[in-house]
């Protein structure tokens, strides 16, 4: 019974009109038996996003409908499979005050949430690490070498699974290896073996699970699931819960990335 656990949907600001039954209609045609709309929360109030675009979160003022909306599809299609209303919530350091009251105040409207790292600090100012290739090499730049962002992408991601952010955190935490989407042009030598292991060694003590998310694959500077394989069998061998993810942006995604994750290593539908 396949379960995809990461799906955007039209309140997307940098995603496509598809429709939520569009999102649906697909899943079920793939086979699937669950899955989760995680729309990216909207952002802190006092936090300006860094996306060139400025488009990296749903709106507040759209959260309300989104949260009915969803409720509503997962009514009419209950005989046909689960369906969970679901955010994906940015771990911004700095910001776990705001992060928290947010989580205190829909947390309970939700069934299952994701906590992602998009933005990081560099000398003093937040940046998005995923928005396009050019504004990766002008982070790169800005930073000083590629290490230095990978290093404090991860550090961050294990600052996120080990903050305090109250009863409603989220208990999977988003593609851990997002720092890799542009790796066929900004490669990086340093394998940065041991903050994995740290990172997962964090997963596993708070008992949370990951994202196993296929869309790294179909991006064609990465061309690999976040995290690749050798680490996801790392997680599984250290009993860590893993669920794939499509991180559809467009109905057509539903399912992207699936062939290259081992299926003996997903949590399955129940």
């Amino acid at each position: 019974m396949l379960r995809d656990g990461h799906i955007h949907t039209p309140y997307c600001p940098h995603g496509s009109n598809d429709s939520l039954k569009q999102y649906i209609e697909r899943a079920i045609e793939l086979g699937f038996s669950e899955l989760t709309f995680t729309e990216h929360a909207p952002l802190p109030e006092n936090f300006i996003d860094p996306a060139p675009a400025r488009d990296s979160s749903m709106q507040k003022a759209d959260l309300e409908q989104y949260i009915q909306e969803v409720e509503k599809v997962k009514k009419q299609y209950a005989s046909s499979l689960t369906i969970n209303t679901g955010l994906e919530v940015d771990f911004i350091a700095g910001f776990e005050k705001e992060t928290t009251e947010f989580l205190n105040e829909y947390g309970s409207f939700l069934d299952d949430t994701i906590l992602s790292v998009h933005f990081l600090p560099v000398k003093g100012q937040f940046v998005c690490i995923d928005f396009s290739e050019e504004e990766f090499g002008r982070i790169i730049k800005e930073a000083g070498s590629i290490e230095f962002v990978y290093k404090l992408y991860y550090d961050t991601v294990l600052q996120s699974i080990e903050a305090d952010l109250g009863p409603f955190k989220p208990s999977r935490i988003g593609h851990i290896t997002l720092v890799r989407k542009f790796q066929h042009m900004f490669p990086c030598t340093e394998p940065f073996e041991e903050h994995i292991d740290r990172m997962l060694r964090a997963v596993k003590q708070a008992g949370y699970s990951l994202d196993y998310n296929g869309a790294g694959f179909v991006k064609p500077l990465c061309r690999e699931t976040y995290p690749p394989a050798r680490i996801a069998h790392a997680a599984h061998s250290l009993g860590i819960p893993l669920v794939y993810g499509s991180d559809a942006h467009a109905s057509a995604g539903i399912g992207q990335g699936l062939d290259q994750i081992d299926r003996n290593l997903i949590e399955r539908s129940v």
